[in-house]
């Protein structure tokens, strides 16, 4: 697992931080193959459509913030899940293009702030 950027430490100085993986709350594995969205789906790099586990991993997502009142998540940059702005473009091939993923849009759309650790 990655180590926290520094800007996210500070974050927890001064703020209680909750950890979330969209992606183990909805069922796939650690490690598990990377993967992309491709327009609303989402595909691993086997080919595998694992759209089902992102979409119960964003409800999931949801449902925490609403129950512990959270406003703001800071999510990991270019992820399928957590992408904000943008998200690679299904090619595997490192391609960044516009767009959000999984988790990210439904957050927004529950009306919960989205940021990512990059832009901290």
């Amino acid at each position: 697992a990655s180590r926290p950027n520094a800007a996210v430490m500070a974050l927890a100085q001064a703020h209680e931080l909750v950890p979330v993986c969209p992606e183990c709350y909805g069922g796939l594995p650690t490690p598990r193959p990377p993967a992309e969205r491709v327009g609303e789906r989402v595909l691993n790099a086997l080919g595998e459509d694992v759209t089902a586990q992102y979409q119960r991993g964003a409800a999931a997502a949801v449902e925490l913030c609403r129950l512990l009142q959270i406003r703001l998540a800071v999510l990991k940059a270019k992820s399928p899940a957590c992408g904000c702005g943008q998200i690679y473009d299904g090619s595997f091939s490192g391609t960044l293009v516009s767009g959000d993923g999984v988790a990210a849009q439904a957050l927004q759309g529950a009306g919960v702030r989205v940021v990512t650790e990059a832009a901290l």
